[in-house]
This record gives structure tokens, sequence and C-alpha cells, in this order.
């Protein structure tokens, strides 16, 4: 289980490291782009977003329920109903996004095909959290930091607390792309007996990490914000609302990912 965690978490954090956050890249909104009747905007960035995260959560719900039907009737059965959409919602959300950041001019389709599969995904690992800590509510939890925090950054962002400066783009970039570096090294190293406890285990240190993890992935939602607020006043084409949509979503599930593991760690202390 924790190598599959593992191996979902390098597909988060390859992905984030690609650019300034994650997905986003300005170039992607400098290509010599035929004459569109509509422009990008804020609010149908907003809107867009809103529809994939009804998805992700409509998506997950779907296997949540299906986890534990399966535990009513059987306590050992809820595993092995979920893990097929685990992996099929993990490898497959990985090649949708993929085909978002090479063919964004397809983002309408491939973004909302991501959402649903990483639904899937999600649905199924919240559910374990959850069995795995009853008493705790660690999902429930983990989603309202992950609001939180969303918000947060939001108002920090848009009351100018936070101002996104070439310097602290370049320095969350260099800080994601560690974190990148460090899970790959860590997934890698699993298979050779390396010891990773500093990473996934539940002392000082491993959770000092966590939050230095959660505190990048939420500096990664300005530098997503900042890129969704320039390149609308630049005019990128319509498609591109999708397009920014789906790089908040990558940042979110990333965020809600490690709040998740966060709060493992610490009721595991218990």
């Amino acid at each position: 289980m924790q190598g599959l965690l593992d191996f979902k978490f390098e597909i988060v954090m390859m992905n984030i490291s690609k650019s300034s956050n994650p997905i986003l890249k300005e170039k992607s909104f400098r290509k010599d782009y035929t004459m569109q009747s509509e422009s990008m905007t804020v609010n149908g960035t907003i809107n867009k977003t809103a529809t994939l995260l009804f998805l992700v959560v409509a998506a997950a719900a779907f296997v949540w329920n299906k986890f534990f039907d399966a535990m009513a009737t059987n306590p050992e059965a809820g595993m092995s109903v979920v893990m097929p959409w685990i992996i099929a919602g993990g490898i497959g959300g990985f090649i949708a996004a993929l085909i978002t950041v090479f063919r964004p001019q397809n983002s309408g389709i491939s973004a909302p095909v991501y959402a649903l599969l990483e639904g899937l995904f999600l649905g199924g690992i919240s559910a374990i959290f959850d069995s795995m800590y009853p008493e705790d509510g660690i999902v429930m939890r983990a989603v309202l930091l992950t609001f939180a925090v969303f918000f947060t950054m939001l108002f920090l962002y848009r009351s100018g607390i936070i101002k996104v400066t070439q310097k602290l783009r370049m320095g969350i970039v260099a800080a994601t792309g560690g974190i990148a570096l460090v899970y790959l090294v860590s997934f890698i190293g699993g298979f050779f007996g390396m010891d990773t406890s500093f990473l996934h285990g539940n002392s000082n240190l491993s959770i000092g990490i966590s939050l230095f993890i959660i505190a990048i992935a939420a500096l990664n939602l300005v530098l997503d914000f900042s890129f969704i607020e320039n390149a609308s006043a630049q005019g990128a084409p319509k498609y591109m609302e999708w397009y920014g949509a789906f790089g908040l979503m990558v940042t979110l599930v990333w965020l809600y990912l490690e709040i998740l593991r966060l709060l493992a760690k610490l009721a595991s202390r218990d």
C-alpha cells in the first residue's frame, strides 16, 4: 500500500515540477494561436475549476461508497474492491495529465477526464485512510484544511500581502523540484531497502518535512493565481480556461494528499 501511495505522489510531484506551478507555463500562452472569438477570463477559469472539483468529488464519492458497502458485508473486502479503481484512476489520471500538458487545445476534454480519474484514486485512498483511523476523521479534516489553505492563499494574494516576484517564483520552483527529486529517490530507493522513515514515518523530522512540503504546495497556489490572472489579462485563448483550471486541480490534489499524510502521521502517534 505504501508503495502505491509513493508512486502516486511521484506522479503528482513530477507534474508539479514541470513549471512555475505545476502545469501552468507562460510559454503555453505565447504560441502563435489563430484568432479567437473569445479569450480567457478569470471568471471563466473559476467556473471551470468548480466543474472539475465537482467531477473529482463525484468520482471520489462513487469509490468511497463502494469501499464502505463492501466493508459492511465483509471487513476484509474493502481493499480488494477499491484497489482496481485506485490503480485505474492513478495511471489513467497520469495519462490524462500528460495529454493535457502536451495538448492544451484539447484540455476541454482531457481536463474533465483527468478530474474523474483523479477522483477515483482519491476516493479509494481517502476511504482506506478513513478506515485506518476511524475515530480521527482525518479525511474530512484534510478536506477542510485543504480549502482553508486555498482561501487563505487566495486572500494573501488578492490583498497583496504575498507578491509574486521573480525571486519568489524561482524559490518556489526550486523547492518544488527538490521535493520531486526527494520523492523520486525515496521511491526508487524503497526497492533496494533504503530507509525512508524520515519521509514516511511519524517522527518529528518526518512531520516537519510534511509541514514544509505543505507550505511549498500552498505557495504554488499563489503562482497559479498569478498565472491565471496574467494570462487572462493577456487575452489567452478561451480553451485555456480549462488548462488553468486543470493546473489548479493538480496543485489542490497535491496539497490534499500531503495534508492527509500529515494527519495520518499525527494520528499514528496517538
